[in-house]
Order: C-alpha cells, then structure tokens, then sequence
C-alpha cells in the first residue's frame, strides 16, 4: 500500500514482524477445499459470482486481536486493488513488491493500493487513484466487478479489496519509490489450496501469531495479501460452485 499522502499526518510507530515470516514452521492449509478448476475462471463466470454476495463465505483476519505495539484502536481506512489479469494464457493476478525503504510493509508482497484519503470519493476511487500512482495502471483497462468486506490487519489498517478485470494491452510506469517490482501469478495457482501455507509464529512475549502465505517462484506472498487472496478463493468457490 502506498505510503504517499495528500494531507500531512504524524507519522505512526514502525511495525515490523520480529522474525522471518518464511522461516516458521508451517502446514498446508487445504482443510480438504478442493481447488477451482481453471475452466472456470473465465471473466463471465467471475463477473456473475461478484453478483452473487450472498454465496460468499469469507475467513476472518488471522490479525484481526494481534495488533503491532502503537497500531491499536480505530484502524485507518485503506483500499486496494486485485486487479485479475485477462491473459491469453488465463487470468493472473497483478501484485507488487514493495520497496525495501517503505515505512509501512516494507519489501512486502502486496496489491497496489493505500490509505483512503479525504479527496476519494469511494473506495473504490481510493484503489483505482493508488493502482494508478503505484504501477501506471490506467483506469481505463479496469472493470470493477465488486468490493470484498473489509480486511483488518494487524499493522491497524481495515483495508477494502477491490476486485477488477483488467484488459491488457497496458504499459506500466511503475513508482520506483514505493514499487521494486510489479509481477503476475496465475489465478489457478492462488485458486488451488494445495498452495496456500499456514504458518506459526510464536512471539517474545508469548503469544503465537498464525498467518497465510503463498510462494510463488522468487516470491514469497504473507500477512493480509495472502488472507485477502485466500478470502477470494472462498468468494469464488462459493460462487462458482
């Protein structure tokens, strides 16, 4: 999510994890799910199950009583957009790295997006205006097909998913301030639970932090990314089913 702001705040505590997050044990989190098949992950079926809010059925954040030292009470409105790429090949989902210098989720894997802010009208305009400042991604190649509820993370953000179809034939400019990389994974893969990780962490002080993660390659996908795609595959599933 973007760090850039039109209106100057104070800036919050750094919230950083306090271990390696692909270094915790872990277990396959398929819980039995069966994966969707690739057939039916085409942009018509995926626009009439966004129609469909009453099929969803989506996992509460594992962060949601975990909350980084300085990030409690009232979480900052945010939005981000899942833009699902159109690709001859199949649909793929956009997600960015993020830089390393970055004052919130540094080196993250993560959907282009940030906070809400004042001038949005919607957060629906928040998403499209950061997808747009972070990667170049012209509105004009987006069809916003619905919005998930709301995710809250542990770093005290209540985040709105924006889920889009995206046309190509697009030319990215990338913000190289906030962005090290904008890359794309196969919707199949991130539909399937056979690759989705449940990992545990235990903290210093005791509590044990639980969290969803996807590898991809080089790519190492965790946190509230990796929750928000696993509350897609639910959305889906439960859709097309």
């Amino acid at each position: 999510m973007s760090d850039s702001s039109s209106t100057p705040r104070p800036r919050r505590p750094l919230a950083r994890p306090g271990f390696d997050p692909a270094a915790q044990p872990w277990v396959v989190a398929n819980d039995t799910l069966a994966p969707v098949s690739p057939q039916l992950l085409t942009p018509d079926r995926l626009r009439g199950m966004l129609a469909r809010p009453d099929t969803w059925k989506l996992e509460l954040s594992r962060d949601n009583d975990l909350r980084y030292p300085g990030r409690e009470g009232e979480p900052v409105p945010a939005a981000v957009l899942i833009p699902l790429v159109t690709r001859e090949d199949g649909i793929r989902v956009m997600l960015t790295q993020r830089s390393a210098h970055l004052h919130e989720h540094a080196g993250q894997v993560s959907f282009p997006g940030g906070r809400i802010e004042t001038s949005d009208p919607t957060p629906v305009a928040a998403a499209l205006r950061e997808a747009e400042e972070e990667t170049g991604l012209p509105s004009g190649h987006v069809e916003v097909m619905g919005s998930m509820p709301p995710y809250l993370t542990a770093t005290g953000f209540s985040i709105v998913p924006v889920v889009s179809l995206v046309r190509p034939g697009f030319a990215l400019a990338p913000d190289a301030c906030e962005v090290a990389e904008v890359f794309e994974v196969p919707l199949a893969f991130l539909m399937d639970p056979a690759n989705h990780r449940l990992y545990e962490a235990r903290l210093e002080d005791g509590r044990v932090r639980r969290y969803y993660a996807m590898s991809y390659g080089k790519h190492f996908i965790w946190g509230a990314t990796a929750g928000m795609l696993r509350n897609l595959y639910h959305l889906v599933r439960n859709g097309l089913g």
